[in-house]
Protein backbone atom coordinates (compact mmCIF):
# COMPACT_ATOMS: atom_id res chain seq x y z
CA UNK A 1 0.00 0.00 0.00
CA UNK A 2 1.71 3.07 -0.67
CA UNK A 3 0.45 6.61 0.96
CA UNK A 4 2.30 9.39 -0.53
CA UNK A 5 4.65 11.44 2.58
CA UNK A 6 6.92 13.93 0.37
CA UNK A 7 9.16 15.94 2.37
CA UNK A 8 11.09 18.39 0.74
CA UNK A 9 12.52 21.70 1.13
CA UNK A 10 12.89 24.76 -1.01
CA UNK A 11 16.24 23.72 -1.98
CA UNK A 12 15.23 20.10 -2.98
CA UNK A 13 11.57 19.98 -3.79
CA UNK A 14 10.31 16.71 -6.22
CA UNK A 15 10.36 16.82 -9.79
CA UNK A 16 7.58 16.18 -12.26
CA UNK A 17 8.06 15.78 -15.76
CA UNK A 18 5.59 15.71 -19.04
CA UNK A 19 6.12 13.85 -22.06
CA UNK A 20 5.00 14.29 -25.66
CA UNK A 21 4.91 10.80 -26.60
CA UNK A 22 4.49 9.92 -30.02
CA UNK A 23 3.31 6.45 -29.91
CA UNK A 24 0.49 4.81 -31.85
CA UNK A 25 -1.38 7.57 -30.57
CA UNK A 26 -0.38 10.94 -29.19
CA UNK A 27 -0.32 11.68 -25.53
CA UNK A 28 1.14 13.40 -22.64
CA UNK A 29 2.83 11.10 -19.63
CA UNK A 30 2.39 13.05 -17.03
CA UNK A 31 5.06 11.92 -13.95
CA UNK A 32 5.31 12.85 -10.36
CA UNK A 33 8.28 12.28 -8.44
CA UNK A 34 7.04 10.45 -5.20
CA UNK A 35 8.81 8.02 -2.84
CA UNK A 36 11.97 7.30 -5.57
CA UNK A 37 9.79 6.78 -8.61
CA UNK A 38 8.01 8.65 -11.51
CA UNK A 39 4.22 7.74 -10.35
CA UNK A 40 3.27 8.17 -14.61
CA UNK A 41 -0.51 8.31 -15.97
CA UNK A 42 -1.63 9.00 -19.82
CA UNK A 43 -2.83 11.88 -20.79
CA UNK A 44 -4.39 11.11 -24.31
CA UNK A 45 -5.30 15.23 -24.45
CA UNK A 46 -2.74 16.71 -22.48
CA UNK A 47 -3.16 18.75 -19.22
CA UNK A 48 -4.66 21.91 -19.87
CA UNK A 49 -4.05 25.53 -17.76
CA UNK A 50 -8.15 25.78 -18.33
CA UNK A 51 -10.01 24.53 -14.99
CA UNK A 52 -13.30 23.51 -17.00
CA UNK A 53 -10.73 21.32 -18.82
CA UNK A 54 -10.69 17.97 -16.75
CA UNK A 55 -8.45 15.84 -18.76
CA UNK A 56 -8.69 11.90 -18.20
CA UNK A 57 -5.40 10.41 -16.89
CA UNK A 58 -4.83 6.94 -16.90
CA UNK A 59 -2.34 5.62 -14.22
CA UNK A 60 0.19 3.28 -15.88
CA UNK A 61 3.69 1.70 -14.31
CA UNK A 62 6.04 3.67 -12.15
CA UNK A 63 9.02 4.63 -13.85
CA UNK A 64 12.63 5.48 -12.85
CA UNK A 65 13.65 8.95 -12.12
CA UNK A 66 16.34 8.37 -14.77
CA UNK A 67 13.69 8.42 -17.25
CA UNK A 68 12.17 11.88 -16.51
CA UNK A 69 15.15 12.60 -18.96
CA UNK A 70 14.67 10.78 -21.47
CA UNK A 71 13.77 12.19 -24.95
CA UNK A 72 14.86 10.03 -28.29
CA UNK A 73 12.49 7.59 -30.20
CA UNK A 74 11.68 4.44 -29.01
CA UNK A 75 12.38 1.72 -31.52
CA UNK A 76 9.81 -0.25 -33.18
CA UNK A 77 8.85 -3.38 -31.48
CA UNK A 78 9.88 -2.15 -28.29
CA UNK A 79 7.08 -1.05 -25.38
CA UNK A 80 5.93 2.55 -26.33
CA UNK A 81 7.47 2.60 -29.66
CA UNK A 82 7.93 6.23 -30.89
CA UNK A 83 9.19 9.52 -30.87
CA UNK A 84 9.32 10.78 -26.70
CA UNK A 85 10.19 14.66 -25.97
CA UNK A 86 10.31 16.45 -22.73
CA UNK A 87 6.76 18.75 -23.17
CA UNK A 88 7.36 20.16 -19.58
CA UNK A 89 9.05 19.81 -16.54
CA UNK A 90 9.67 21.34 -12.76
CA UNK A 91 9.50 20.90 -9.38
CA UNK A 92 6.39 20.87 -6.89
CA UNK A 93 4.84 21.17 -3.95
CA UNK A 94 2.62 18.63 -2.29
CA UNK A 95 -0.53 19.68 -0.95
CA UNK A 96 -1.96 16.52 0.15
CA UNK A 97 -3.72 13.55 -0.51
CA UNK A 98 -2.66 9.91 -1.33
CA UNK A 99 -3.07 7.33 -4.21
CA UNK A 100 -5.14 5.12 -2.00
CA UNK A 101 -8.03 7.69 -1.73
CA UNK A 102 -7.75 8.81 -4.87
CA UNK A 103 -6.78 12.38 -4.70
CA UNK A 104 -3.46 14.27 -5.20
CA UNK A 105 -3.16 17.89 -4.85
CA UNK A 106 -0.04 19.63 -5.63
CA UNK A 107 1.05 22.88 -7.08
CA UNK A 108 3.68 22.68 -10.48
CA UNK A 109 6.38 25.02 -10.88
CA UNK A 110 6.94 24.66 -14.67
CA UNK A 111 7.66 26.60 -17.77
CA UNK A 112 3.73 25.63 -19.08
CA UNK A 113 2.19 24.12 -16.30
CA UNK A 114 2.27 26.70 -12.82
CA UNK A 115 -0.43 26.84 -10.14
CA UNK A 116 -2.28 24.39 -8.29
CA UNK A 117 -3.79 20.81 -10.07
CA UNK A 118 -5.54 18.10 -8.59
CA UNK A 119 -5.14 14.57 -9.72
CA UNK A 120 -8.77 12.53 -8.84
CA UNK A 121 -9.27 8.66 -9.36
CA UNK A 122 -13.17 8.34 -11.17
CA UNK A 123 -14.99 6.95 -8.99
CA UNK A 124 -15.39 2.79 -9.32
CA UNK A 125 -12.40 2.97 -11.79
CA UNK A 126 -9.13 1.10 -11.52
CA UNK A 127 -7.03 3.17 -13.46
CA UNK A 128 -8.58 6.30 -14.63
CA UNK A 129 -8.55 9.63 -12.91
CA UNK A 130 -8.97 12.87 -13.91
CA UNK A 131 -6.34 15.62 -14.02
CA UNK A 132 -7.74 19.37 -13.12
CA UNK A 133 -6.48 22.51 -13.44
CA UNK A 134 -7.50 24.61 -10.30
CA UNK A 135 -8.14 27.89 -10.40
CA UNK A 136 -5.60 30.46 -9.49
CA UNK A 137 -3.55 33.54 -10.55
CA UNK A 138 -2.04 31.00 -13.56
CA UNK A 139 -5.77 29.63 -15.11
CA UNK A 140 -6.33 30.27 -18.74
CA UNK A 141 -9.78 30.00 -20.20
CA UNK A 142 -7.91 30.27 -23.65
CA UNK A 143 -5.19 27.35 -22.90
CA UNK A 144 -4.25 25.73 -26.12
CA UNK A 145 -1.92 22.95 -26.05
CA UNK A 146 1.09 22.86 -28.68
CA UNK A 147 3.04 19.79 -29.20
CA UNK A 148 7.02 20.62 -28.78
CA UNK A 149 7.95 18.09 -31.88
CA UNK A 150 8.82 19.66 -34.57
CA UNK A 151 10.21 18.14 -37.98
CA UNK A 152 13.49 19.88 -36.99
CA UNK A 153 13.27 18.45 -33.72
CA UNK A 154 12.38 14.72 -34.74
CA UNK A 155 15.90 14.85 -36.77
CA UNK A 156 17.62 15.68 -34.16
CA UNK A 157 16.47 12.64 -31.89
CA UNK A 158 18.20 9.25 -31.62
CA UNK A 159 16.64 5.96 -31.63
CA UNK A 160 17.56 4.30 -28.04
CA UNK A 161 15.38 1.96 -25.60
CA UNK A 162 14.68 3.44 -22.28
CA UNK A 163 15.29 2.14 -19.12
CA UNK A 164 11.34 3.48 -17.50
CA UNK A 165 10.13 0.87 -15.48
CA UNK A 166 10.92 1.03 -12.21
CA UNK A 167 10.88 -2.75 -10.00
Amino acid sequence: MLIISIRYNKDSMPQFIIHEHHATHLHFDFRLEIEGVLKSWAVPKGPSMNPKDKRLAIMVDDHTLEYGSYEGIIPKGQYGAGAVVIWDAGDYEFLGGNVQDGRIEFILHGKKLKGGFILTKMSGRKKEWLLIKKRDDFAKDDFVIKNMLTPELRKKLRAKVPSCTAS
